[in-house]
This record gives structure tokens, C-alpha cells and sequence, in this order.
């Protein structure tokens, strides 16, 4: 029977059952719907009806409110309305005797809570968790199933009882677990009765598992950092699972440090930039904290934070003249130990001085102070340099300016001539005679005009020095013409002398011919002398 009033049979048809029974027997009351299931709150017609064979008096015994809505002789129907519980109806009929006949009405409705149970913040991978649903306000209270569900896979499936009702189910939490959603469903069956299965699910929880391995964070930092430098500090974890979901703390001295994360597949790398300032020397302990799933790995390092300055290294006067007394000393600060170039080596100290007589060959000259520092077992250095200025006059000597050039003429030639001093001085090489200017440090082809004696003059602020340079040109006087000449005119020579004897041969071969052929015509012209 769907939910919903119940209606009684036709009041036709009561009547007629009605005038039979008495032929059945003595007189009977009956009830119909025997049984019948409402939903909470609803309304149902209850028809009494009797066999007496005279008029019967009939009603309707029950606490539930009531309300004649139909009569005949021997039936009556009565509408039951707002039923809230579950109740047992008595028709009876007065005739002769009180008989009765009792019905059954089942109020049904779906549970009020059903509620899954918080999850755990965090579940670790690998480890059981409860699922918990509780169910609250049902009926019948014999129809009810609990389906406890990831996402629409079910995990566990059974009948509810008590109030509230509890149902559980344990389960191994995985990786594929993580961001599931879990959820509980009551099923109340009323189809055997002729109604529906009726479902109410809970809100879902979401699980976030996790893997946390109990392997320490990894730091990567010097051991050893001097005060006022910027140094980087790397934490890294592997084996996390989800990593992105990990926080990663640095702290120096329990001071938090500005980190930036890097995630991989199942790890994280966390990356801060630090600088300690001077009144932090001293051993701070710097920490790495990798948090997941409300757990902690921690690893602790001590760094030690030294201050070192660079020697202080001076010259008495940085810029002197050529024979001046001049004073290199280096100090630093103590416990460490300095070394002075130029100094031979002595008792080790925070400070170290000499003095040299300042010449040409010092100028431009670099003095180096090295100090050495022991720091847990390193030894650090630091230097320091200066250079010292020595002012003298120009030098022009053999090595850079050499006396006397010999050059082939027409061959590339550079002319070097260097001049020294401090200040640098300025180079003129001028020609005895007529002061021409000699080229000087440019590569060009020798001529024979450069030939000469020059006067070369360095001057500068501190005096001026000369050289006298001799510049030679070989060159060779050119026979090309004659030698030409004589050919042309031995090749002439030789060409008439050939013409004349082939013209002379040729006359005298002329010559014979007509000789001979004369002698032949002689002889034709000449009479036969008689036999």
C-alpha cells in the first residue's frame, strides 16, 4: 500500500459482507485494513463493520484522533488523522454482546541524523582509521541498513540498532585515499509492505592522507661564515607524500628565516638567503622543521659566525721622489697572524713593518699583507695590496733606445725608442742639421732620406736627458738600363750578321747558276765537227 490515507472499501460492499455473515455464524466484528503503514503525521480510514442481524452499535476505540466520515447499518468508517506513533485500533459492535476486532497501524519515517563522524585531520598511509555513522530518529526500527561509502564504493553494509545507532567500519588508509570523500547512507526498506526504499545520506567528509618517513630533514650550509656576507641555506625532505602539501621551517638562533619551497614528485627543497649581522658572532644553532600531517622531522646544525677583517695594510707616503725613506707596515686584528711581502718570515704576529729606500725600480711596486685566521680547524686568509708611486726623472738607455740603426732602403722598419720616467716624459729625436723629425714607433718603408745623425731629448717636470742615434740606409746604384742596352744592341749585332751571310750565300748560289747555264748554251751553239 503506497503512503498516504488509507481508504476503507466501498460502504456498498461492507453491507453486503455485512447481511451475509450472519448466515456464517454468530455474530462478528471486524476491522479493515487489518494492518496498514502510514508515514508519520499521516491520516488513514479505519471501516468497522459487524454481522449482527439487527441493528448494532459500532465505534471506534483509540487514543488517536478521530473522525466519522461514513455509516451504514453494520459498518461505520472512521478517519484517523496526525498519527505520530504506532497504535492498535479496536473496532467493536454491541449486539447481544460486545465483540471486537483490532487492527494494527505502523507509523514509518526516515532518520532524522545521519551524520559520518569527523575523519582525521590527517591519516597516515598505510595505518587503520574508524569510519563512524550515527542514526537518529527512525522507524519501524527493524527496517533500517547503514551503507558506509567511499565515493559510491561501498564498504560496509548492516542494520541499525539503538538510539542512536552507531555503525563502523575500519579501513586501511592509502595513498588513493587522500581527498576521497566518505560518506554514510540509510536505507529503510519498506517494499515488503508494499512501499519503497527509502534513502538519506550524510554530508561527506574528506580524508587527506599522508607519508611523513622518519628519515631527518638534510641541511646544506657552511659550517663556518663570516659575519656580514650572505650566505644560502638549503633543507630538503624525499619520500613525502602529498609534498605539496609540506611546510618547511628554517630558523637561525630561533629566528625565522624568508624561505622559498620547491616541490618535486615526492619531495621538497627549501631555499633561504641569510645574512648575520656582526653582533651575532658566536655559534647560533640554525634548524630545519618539515611539517606534515600535523607531524614534525627536525635536524639541528651549529654554524659558526667568526669576524675576520682584511689587514690593514699602509705605506708611510703612497707617492714619494726617487730616494725617499718610505715605511710599509700591516696590522690586523688579534689572534690572527700576518705575513708581509718583502718581510722574511718571523715570529708570528698580529703586525709586521719595514722600510726600503724608494728607487725607479720601485715604482709602480705591489706590496701584499696576508693575514691568517684559524676557525674550527680552517685556516682562512684574507690580502691586502698597495701600490707604491716613486717619482723620478726620464731614463733613455742602450736596452730601449739603441745608438745606431742600419737599415736596407726600402724594407718595413719600426724605429723604437723609449723613454722612462715619472712622470712620463715626452720623446723628440730631431735630425742635426735641418731638425727633422725621425719617426718613432710607426712601421713604414725605409727611405734613404731618413739617413742621419739625431739628437733624442726626454723631458719631463723632474729634467731632461738626450741620446744621440745614428739611422744608416744601404741602397744600391741601378746598371739595369746598360745591362738592357748591351743586350738590345749584342741581339742586333747578331741578327745582321746572320742577314748579311744568308744574302751572301744566296748571291753565290745566283752566281753559279748562271755560270752553268751559260756553259750549256755555249755548247748547243757549237757546229759538230766531220767524222
Amino acid at each position: 500500500m503506497a503512503p498516504g490515507t488509507a481508504r476503507p472499501a466501498l460502504p456498498a460492499l461492507l453491507a453486503l459482507i455485512g447481511a451475509l455473515l450472519p448466515g456464517l455464524g454468530g455474530a462478528q466484528t471486524s476491522a479493515h485494513p487489518p494492518e496498514a503503514i502510514i508515514p508519520r503525521g499521516g491520516s488513514i480510514q479505519v471501516n468497522c463493520s459487524t454481522s449482527c442481524d439487527q441493528p448494532p452499535i459500532l465505534g471506534l476505540e483509540t487514543q488517536l484522533s478521530k473522525k466519522e466520515v461514513a455509516h451504514g447499518d453494520h459498518w461505520k468508517v472512521f478517519e484517523l488523522s496526525d498519527v505520530q506513533e504506532d497504535s492498535h485500533p479496536i473496532c467493536f459492535a454491541n449486539c447481544h454482546t460486545q465483540t471486537t476486532a483490532a487492527m494494527t497501524l505502523t507509523v514509518y519515517w526516515t532518520p532524522e541524523r545521519v551524520e559520518l563522524l569527523p575523519l582525521p585531520r590527517w591519516q597516515p598511509v598505510g595505518e587503520n582509521f574508524t569510519l563512524r555513522c550515527q542514526v537518529a530518529g527512525w522507524a519501524p526500527r527493524t527496517s533500517l541498513t547503514v551503507v558506509l561509502l567511499r565515493g559510491e564504493e561501498e564498504l560496509s553494509r548492516k542494520p541499525a540498532f539503538g538510539e542512536p545507532a552507531e555503525i563502523t567500519a575500519t579501513v586501511l588508509a592509502g595513498r588513493d585515499d587522500h581527498l576521497a570523500n566518505f560518506s554514510c547512507r540509510t536505507e529503510l526498506d519498506l517494499r515488503p509492505r508494499g512501499l519503497g526504499l527509502f534513502q538519506n545520506s550524510s554530508a561527506p567528509r574528506q580524508l587527506r592522507t599522508f607519508v611523513l618517513p622518519e628519515t631527518q630533514p638534510r641541511l646544506a650550509t657552511p659550517k663556518i661564515v663570516e659575519v656580514g656576507t650572505q650566505w644560502t641555506v638549503n633543507c630538503s625532505l624525499d619520500g613525502l607524500f602529498p609534498a605539496v602539501e609540506a611546510e618547511v621551517h628554517l630558523t637561525l638562533a630561533e629566528q625565522e628565516l624568508h624561505s622559498t619551497p620547491l616541490y618535486g614528485k615526492d619531495s621538497v627543497l627549501a631555499t633561504a638567503s641569510v645574512k648575520a649581522n656582526a653582533e651575532e658572532e658566536g655559534t647560533p644553532q640554525l634548524a630545519c622543521v618539515v611539517t606534515l600531517g600535523g607531524q614534525d622531522r627536525k635536524w639541528k646544525e651549529n654554524v659558526i659566525l667568526y669576524r675576520f677583517p682584511a689587514p690593514n695594510l699602509t705605506l708611510s707616503e703612497p707617492e714619494v721622489s726617487e730616494g725617499t725613506v718610505v715605511t710599509v707596515e700591516c696590522e690586523a686584528q688579534a689572534g690572527v697572524v700576518v705575513s708581509l711581502s718583502g718581510l722574511p718570515s718571523g715570529t708570528p704576529a698580529p703586525r709586521a713593518q719595514f722600510q726600503l729606500n724608494a728607487s725607479a725600480a720601485d715604482h709602480r711596486r705591489s706590496f701584499s699583507c696576508s693575514a691568517a685566521l684559524l676557525v674550527a680547524g680552517h685556516l682562512l686568509h684574507k690580502n691586502q695590496t698597495r701600490e707604491l708611486r716613486v717619482l723620478y726623472g726620464p731614463r733613455l738607455d742602450q736596452t730601449d733606445c739603441p745608438g745606431n740603426w742600419t737599415w736596407e732602403e726600402g724594407s718595413q722598419q719600426t724605429l723604437r725608442c723609449q723613454a722612462w720616467g715619472n712622470p712620463v716624459p715626452e720623446l723628440k729625436c730631431r735630425r742635426k742639421g735641418d731638425d727633422a723629425l725621425l719617426p718613432i714607433g710607426d712601421l713604414r718603408p725605409v727611405k734613404r732620406e731618413v739617413a742621419g745623425t739625431y739628437l733624442c731629448q726626454a723631458r719631463s717636470p723632474r729634467g731632461v736627458v738626450t741620446r744621440e742615434v745614428v739611422v744608416n740606409v744601404t741602397y744600391y746604384q741601378s746598371n739595369i738600363l746598360i745591362i738592357i742596352l748591351v743586350a738590345v744592341a749584342g741581339i742586333l749585332g747578331t741578327v745582321s750578321t746572320a742577314a748579311y751571310l744568308y744574302n751572301r750565300q744566296r748571291k753565290i748560289q745566283k752566281y753559279k747558276l748562271q755560270k752553268a747555264q751559260e756553259a750549256a748554251a755555249m755548247k748547243l751553239n757549237t757546229p759538230a765537227t766531220p767524222p
